[in-house]
């Protein structure tokens, strides 16, 4: 009888402390997203980093992904007035208008069609539908760069999941096919399962250890890709089978150059340069691998460890406050903005945002799972 009460003892607290876990992740996003909320208090306004930007840049549209994730979790109205103001503002348009076609500026458009899937209304999709109708007409803007793939692809996906017309998953494949295939040789390594960032870090570039330069976040932008398009399509597509095995060879190779700290190096495969802890980068890596077990295409029993080190690494970079440190300020590669520290802030404090709220939503819903 004893060793009965003993097992459910220990069940009972095995549960708990499960249950407790999930909890104190959605309430270190909420504190985190509370501390942006209450410091940007009205999203109209546009940044003032050397120049003044309208607030529906990338940057900040970033964080809107995060913050719509943190909604799916967490539905508070709060987050939907708040979206809302920003993107009516906005009108909902792509930074510079129905003809922009820099993946940059297409990045708010995201948001917007999650808005329009909440709630349908001819004004959040009107204006997207026709930048990307002119993107694909005037063939202008190619993804030069892999931050890009991360900030227009899930726009075009999205578009097709909400319209069912073809047109806008095979542009994206193509333009993706592009970058990954012929830009420079092809930016992605098959070989070592990673990407360079642009043409200027193709062999025979090399960091001053003689490896590779894989920059953390550009490659956390194309990880974060895979969830976001792949979540838009039938896993028969052979679009799906396609991204499933990069996305899988990533996977791979994020795994082979994980710190002890359960973060990555800025660059991911030399500890030499830049060798330090940075923050964006392993929160959309955790994204990826959550929800890569949560779609059973990754194993548990291998992968869970893995994204528990990164959320306890994360959490090492979270002030009392809601404030992240350890984030890696705006650029391309992983000299840009360093030194970093705990208590040194970004030149943009959004996307980091954004970027961690990623990562915490995935990972709560990989605890919570039954």
């Amino acid at each position: 009888m004893r060793r009965i009460v003993l097992t459910l003892t220990m069940i009972s607290c095995a549960i708990s402390l499960y249950a407790q876990t999930a909890k104190g992740v959605l309430s270190t996003a909420r504190k985190v997203n509370g501390y942006f909320m209450e410091k940007y208090a009205d999203p109209t306004l546009p940044t003032n980093v050397k120049k003044i930007r309208s607030s529906n840049l990338w940057t900040r549209a970033v964080y809107y992904e995060g913050l719509m994730a943190l909604y799916a979790i967490d539905p508070a109205k709060a987050y939907l007035d708040y979206t809302d103001r920003w993107a009516s503002f906005h009108q909902w348009t792509a930074r510079g208008g129905i003809e922009a076609c820099n993946a940059d500026n297409q990045c708010c458009q995201q948001t917007y069609l999650i808005r329009y899937q909440q709630a349908p209304s001819e004004e959040k999709i009107v204006h997207v539908k026709a930048n990307l109708d002119y993107q694909m007409q005037t063939k202008i803007g190619w993804w030069t760069w892999i931050d890009a793939i991360q900030m227009a692809m899930p726009v075009y996906s999205k578009m097709y999941k909400i319209t069912g017309e073809r047109r806008y998953i095979d542009h994206a494949m193509k333009m993706y096919t592009w970058t990954r295939d012929t830009l420079a040789g092809g930016l992605f390594n098959e070989k070592e399962g990673l990407w360079w960032r642009d043409k200027d870090f193709v062999p025979p570039y090399k960091e001053k250890d003689g490896h590779n330069c894989y920059w953390s976040r550009g490659n956390g932008w194309v990880y974060a890709t895979y969830v976001r398009v792949m979540s838009d399509l039938d896993r028969h597509d052979p679009y799906y089978k396609q991204l499933r095995k990069d996305y899988l060879r990533m996977t791979k190779a994020l795994l082979r150059c994980q710190r002890e700290d359960g973060l990555w190096n800025v660059s991911l495969v030399s500890p030499v340069t830049f060798g330090g802890k940075e923050l964006s980068g392993p929160s959309l890596f955790l994204y990826g691998l959550a929800w890569g077990i949560r779609e059973g295409l990754l194993k548990e029993k291998k992968y869970r460890p893995v994204c528990d080190r990164i959320w306890q690494g994360m959490e090492t970079c979270v002030h009392d406050d809601g404030c992240l440190g350890w984030v890696q300020g705006t650029g391309k590669q992983p000299s840009d903005g360093q030194p970093l520290a705990f208590d040194k802030l970004p030149d943009f404090e959004d996307y980091g945002t954004g970027c961690f709220l990623l990562g915490a939503t995935e990972y709560y819903q990989l605890l919570k799972r039954p």
